[in-house]
């Protein structure tokens, strides 16, 4: 359950990311080739950021995911 209130923005970045985690997971998941990553997700994913203004403030972005989507406890 989200424990943070982010923007619009801020929640589209969220979302795009993990759209981008997951996408680059599945890519590692598939047997043959390097694992390749569409360009449009990564560029759904950095527009975000930008958009947001998270664009070189990786500390606030991975503290905001963290607020927003905490780690499953044991």
């Amino acid at each position: 359950m989200p424990t943070a209130v982010l923007t619009d923005r801020e929640r589209t970045a969220v979302q795009a990311y993990l759209r981008l985690l997951h996408t680059v997971r599945a890519a590692f998941d598939l047997e043959g080739g390097p694992p390749l990553v569409p360009p449009a997700v990564l560029a759904e994913a950095e527009q975000a950021l930008e958009r947001a203004g998270l664009t070189g403030n990786e500390e606030a972005f991975f503290r905001l995911l963290e607020n927003w989507c905490p780690e499953p406890g044991p």
